[in-house]
C-alpha cells in the first residue's frame, strides 16, 4: 500500500521504516529526503572531504534499505543506528587510507632524494677544484686542512697525528685555509658561489 507523500510527513522515523519495509516506496522516498541531509553532514564532519561523505551516506543509506526488513521497531532510533553506521563507516575508510590499499594512479611520485643532473656536476666540478687547490697547498698545511675539516678531527687530535702542538695545528689550518681561499675566490661564480 502506498501512500501520498504528503501523508508521510507526519511519520516517525521507524514508522517509516516500517512502510518501506512492507512495500511503501513513498515512505522510503521521504525518509530519504529527511534523513540523507543529516548523514552528509555528519560523515563530512568526521572525514573532512565531500566527496568520500557522499560516498559514505550513500552506503548508510543502502545498508538501511537492506537492514529495514529485519527492524526491530522500540530497539533503537533509525537515526541512532544511522548515525552509528556512518561512524563506523567514516573509520572504516580512514583505516584504509591509513594502512590499506591504495590506487596505483593515487599514490604521488615519491620525491627523489638523489640530486639532479646538474647539482651532480656542480658537486664534482666543486670537489676537483678544491682537490686541484688542496694539491697546490704545503704539505703538512694540506695535511692539518685536511684532517680538520675534511675529516672532522678536533686540533689536540691532529696535533697527536702529526706529532706537533695545538698551536702549531691552528695556525697550519689557519694559513691553509687563507690559501685555499685565495686559490678559489678567482673560481667563485663558474663554481656556484655567487654572493646575494
Amino acid at each position: 500500500m502506498t501512500m501520498p507523500l504528503d501523508a508521510h510527513d507526519d511519520l516517525s522515523d521507524e514508522d517509516l521504516l516500517d512502510a518501506f519495509a512492507g512495500g511503501d516506496r513513498a515512505a522510503a522516498r521521504t525518509l530519504t529526503l529527511r534523513l540523507t541531509p543529516r548523514v552528509l553532514a555528519h560523515a563530512a564532519r568526521l572525514l573532512g572531504n565531500r566527496a568520500e561523505a557522499e560516498e559514505v551516506a550513500q552506503e548508510a543509506m543502502l545498508r538501511l534499505w537492506r537492514q529495514a526488513p529485519r527492524w526491530r521497531a522500540g530497539e533503537a532510533r533509525v537515526t541512532t543506528w544511522l548515525y552509528r553506521v556512518v561512524a563506523n563507516l567514516c573509520i572504516d575508510r580512514k583505516r584504509r587510507a591509513r594502512g590499506g590499499t591504495v590506487a596505483l594512479d593515487d599514490v604521488p611520485e615519491p620525491p627523489d632524494p638523489a640530486p639532479d643532473a646538474p647539482a651532480l656536476m656542480q658537486t664534482r666540478t666543486r670537489a676537483a677544484a678544491l682537490q686541484a687547490a688542496l694539491a697546490e697547498l704545503p704539505a703538512r698545511q694540506r695535511h692539518a686542512v685536511v684532517l680538520r675539516h675534511i675529516e672532522g678531527c678536533t686540533n689536540p687530535e691532529i696535533a697527536g697525528i702529526m706529532n706537533t702542538t695545538v698551536e702549531a695545528v691552528e695556525s697550519l689550518t689557519t694559513r691553509g685555509r687563507r690559501a685555499l681561499a685565495t686559490a678559489l675566490s678567482a673560481r667563485k661564480e663558474e663554481l656556484g658561489y655567487v654572493d646575494d
